[in-house]
Order: C-alpha cells, then structure tokens, then sequence
C-alpha cells in the first residue's frame, strides 16, 4: 500500500512538474510573441517617422513654395498665415541708453529694464521681475489687463528708475501667445491671438497700452507690439548683423525673418522705411504631403481642438512630443502587454506625459535605463518594468525628437532658402525656447540635420546660435530699435477718437476667427525646464 502511495505521489509530482514546464514554454512563447510584435510596432513607427535627407529637402522647399505664394497674395490657399511686423529699423548693436521692456505671457508678464551700452559694452544694470495675472483679469479686456500692467509698471519703475531720463523712456512690448487651453493640465490662459502690429487691433492695442501708462502717471511709451520670435529675432541682429532669422522651439513653434518689401508682391499697408520688413510666418500652420505623419499624429490631430491645423506644430513642438510617445506606448501596452497584462490607467490619459519628462527619459544614460524606470513610475505608474522594456521606451522617444528636430532643421532652410542665402551669404538663425536650450539631443538632431542637407561645401553658411536671454531681452532690444523711428513719426499711435471701431476689443479679438491662431509660447503654462 504505502508502495502505491508513493508511486501515486512519484507521477503526480512527475505530472506537476510536465505541466509546469508545459506552462512555462507556453508562457515563454507568449512573451517572445509579444515582444515580436512590439519590435514589429517599434519599426513600423521608425519607418514611418523617417526624415531622409531628401524628404528633407521636399519639406523645405514645399515651405519656401508657401511663404512665396503668401507674400504674393495671389489668391492661392496656403498653410501660412505670414504676419508683417513692420519692425523697421531693427538693432545694429550700436544703440545706446536704459530701456524697459514687458513680455506679456498667459497668465503672468515679464517686466525688466537694463542698460545697453554698444557693440564693446555688455549689458549692465538687468533687472527682472515676473508677475502674476490676477485671475478676475484672465477674461478681462484689454483696458483693464493693461491698466493692471501700467500699475506695476509704474512700481517696478520707481525702483528701477532711468536716471538719465528727461521726459519719456521707450518701452518694448513682447505677446507671448499661450496654448490652447483645454490641454493644458491646470490653470487658466488668456488666448492673445496673433496680429499685425500695424493692423487695426495692433494699432489700438498699443494704443491702448499707451493710454493706461498717461493714465496712471507712468513715464513710459510703447512704440510697437510684437510676438516673441520677432523680439528674439531683433535680439539676434543686436549681437550680429548676419542674423536673418529666429526660431522658438518651446510648447508652441513660430520663425520670424527678415524680407525684402518688395518680396510681398501684393502686400497692403505701408513699406517699411529702410526696404526690410520683418516677418512672423506663424509657420506652425505648415502643412505639406511630404511631412513624415502616421497614425499616431493623425490621431491626435483629430482628437485635438484644433483638428486640421497646426499640423507642424503637431510635429516639432514641446506641447506634443511627449503626447505622440505616450500614444505610441499605450498602443504597444494593449497589444503587446509591453508593460504587463494591465494596461496602467494613466497611460491612457492625453497629455500626461511632458516633454521635459520624455527628455529625461530619452537622454537617459544610467545603468540599465534606471531614470526610465523612474519615470515611468512617476508618470504612468507603472512600477515594474523589464530592462527591455525600458530600452524600448528611451527608442520611442529616440524617434519622435529625432523627427521633430530634424524637420525643424528643414523648416529653417527654407526660410534661407526663400532668401536665396543658401549658396552665396553667411546667415545666422537665432533660436531660443526649451527644446533648443534643455534638450540636449534634439539640439544636435537639429544641428546635425542642417550640415546633412548643406553638405560639407555650404555647411558654414548658415550658423545656429542660442538666444541672448530670449524674447524678454528681445524687448528691450526692440525698445532700443525704435529711436529712428520715434524721430521720424514722434506720434504713430492713433488719436484717441479716430478709432473706427469705438468697443472696447476684447482680448481674445485680437485676430479675425481662424482656427490657426494656437501659437503655443507662453511661459505660464511650461515646465520650467521648457521656457
């Protein structure tokens, strides 16, 4: 009997054993299945997101092919809604003398002052303060918004006074367009939309600015209103007269350049004083057959507030890059369960992963990816991943900057490609925000895309620099700038009851209706890493 017993008990265990290796294998399968099929998803999204040197080129030139048809206003629909700045003349460097400037953002606004001192003189006496936007103001019309600024203004002033001063000091005014407000996290967004300073709101919102400073006894005048990128750009040409061009690379894109007047074919309004004009090619709106998009960008593309448009900015923008990865993950986690048989709840959440945090993630150079481990713990809660795993989420992240970065490149060689600088004149593109600044590989992504598509014959003809202290110095600079202008036209505001239109224009009316105007800049709703 005991025998039996123990033969029973020999088999049963023998069969314990077959079916935990039958088990096992079956297991071991499943998961070598399952990792082909996330090698296999990881492929198809490289391929698809490749960016070529000569798809590269189409990109480029399919740009410059936009921004001519714009300027001639010929009736042809383009992506482009190319806005002239009429910022004449800009810096040379030799300006001279204590300045303010403001850069008003989402819900804060930048105010600082500094002494320029010339081309062999740094900058000297910075002061800087940032503000918040009460939120009673965050609806508010442009009266009371500015009424509010030229309040702290006149504080910030009499701390930071220009001693030299006899009667009015300039001050540069910079619009830091904020995102779209139904995907940002938290907080609320005043939506400034973009506008031509010269246009009719341009010229009352200056005017209006103006009114609050007379009003409230603050000796300060504003002689232009512009966006962030035409600021970085007259910050650039202070430091270099070969400075054509700026870029911001942040949560939101635009490039700004210097043209020819007689380039706008067709162009309504006045021609700049000095034969230049410069130019804000909002080229976020971009959109062309040959941009590199797959399902993941049209997906999200449709499932944004603004499906259709700003197809550019979808794809190079801090705002976005982080959001094409997560989509990315999340398809891999359904289908290939590359994060466990349960898919975490917050990776199906939009926007839950920042492109600081995808950053961090794709520079990632510890042992085994541990900062990955990190953060995806962090963000997604996902508390236990395999070093596989891991190394497959910094390669995601690898694809989308390498994209991102490398169509930036293009985006900027068709801006000198449309100038016709390519071939023969040295240009240097200033670009600012913290894509550029905090991601160290998208940085050389960008760079490296540029000398690919130059060669090594022209690689030195086009030169990409760093910001000097971003748009908020670019006002300051732009302050400057106006002096010939000031002395040419010593009132160029409006007269008070010459305004054809005699309501009070509200803040979000600063741009005819279109569904193009998300240029997504505003430092109040970035990580701090992405300013």
């Amino acid at each position: 009997m005991k025998k039996e017993v123990v033969v029973v008990a020999t088999m049963t265990a023998a069969a314990t054993v077959v079916v935990a290796a039958v088990l096992l294998r079956q297991w071991k399968r499943k998961k070598q299945r399952q990792w082909r099929e996330t090698q296999k998803i990881l492929r198809k999204f490289a391929r698809d997101c490749s960016t070529p040197v000569p798809k590269l080129w189409q990109v480029s030139n399919a740009l410059v092919s936009d921004m001519k048809a714009c300027l001639a206003s010929s009736g042809t629909i383009t992506t482009l809604n190319m806005l002239v700045s009429y910022v004449s003349p800009l810096p040379t460097g030799d300006e001279k003398g204590f300045y303010y400037g403001v850069n008003l953002r989402g819900t804060n606004f930048l105010i600082l002052c500094a002494r320029l001192g010339g081309k062999n003189n740094p900058i000297s006496d910075l002061h800087k303060e940032e503000i918040p936007i009460p939120s009673n103001l965050m609806a508010a019309t442009s009266k009371e918004l500015f009424d509010f600024i030229a309040v702290e203004l006149g504080k910030f002033v009499s701390e930071h006074p220009n001693t030299l001063a006899e009667e009015l000091s300039k001050l540069g005014c910079i619009v830091s367009c904020p995102v779209e407000q139904s995907v940002v996290s938290d907080g609320t967004a005043i939506k400034w939309k973009s506008f031509s300073a010269d246009s009719k709101v341009g010229k009352k919102l200056v005017s209006d600015f103006n009114k609050a400073l007379e009003e409230h006894g603050v000796k300060l005048r504003v002689y232009a209103m512009v966006d962030d990128t035409v600021g970085n750009l007259a910050g650039g040409r202070y430091y270099n007269r070969e400075s054509v061009a700026a870029v911001t690379l942040a949560m939101g894109t635009d490039a700004a350049y210097v043209e020819p007047a007689n380039a706008a074919l067709q162009w309504h309004g006045p021609s700049p004083k000095l034969g230049d004009m410069v130019i804000s090619t909002q080229w976020g709106g971009f959109s062309s057959p040959h941009l590199p998009i797959t399902i993941f960008d049209t997906c999200l593309d449709a499932e944004s507030p603004n499906p259709g448009c700003r197809r550019f900015e979808k794809l190079i923008s801090g705002m976005y890059l982080g959001e094409i990865v997560r989509r990315v993950l999340l398809k891999m986690a359904q289908e290939t369960a590359v994060f466990g048989d349960t898919v975490p709840l917050k990776l199906m959440t939009p926007y839950q992963l920042s492109s600081p945090d995808m950053a961090a993630m794709h520079q990632d150079t510890s042992e085994d990816h541990k900062i990955v481990g990190e953060k995806l713990k962090k963000v997604f809660g996902i508390t236990s991943t395999s070093p596989k795993a891991r190394e497959v989420v910094s390669e995601v992240c690898d694809i989308v900057a390498e994209r991102g970065a490398r169509l930036s490149g293009a985006g900027i060689l068709g801006i000198i490609k449309k100038l016709g600088r390519i071939e023969n004149k040295k240009s240097v593109v200033t670009v600012e925000g913290g894509l550029y600044d905090h991601y160290r590989v998208f940085r050389n992504y960008l760079n490296s895309s540029v000398w690919e598509m130059l060669g090594n014959d022209l690689s030195d003809n086009v030169v990409i620099k760093h910001s000097h202290g971003g748009s908020g110095t670019g006002a300051l600079f732009l302050a400057a700038s106006q002096m010939q202008m000031q002395n040419d036209d010593p009132d160029p505001d409006p007269e008070p009851g010459n305004d054809d239109d005699d309501e009070e224009p509200d803040i979000d009316d600063a741009h005819p209706d279109n569904d193009d105007h998300d240029h997504e800049h505003g430092n109040d709703v970035r990580d701090p890493n992405l300013n």
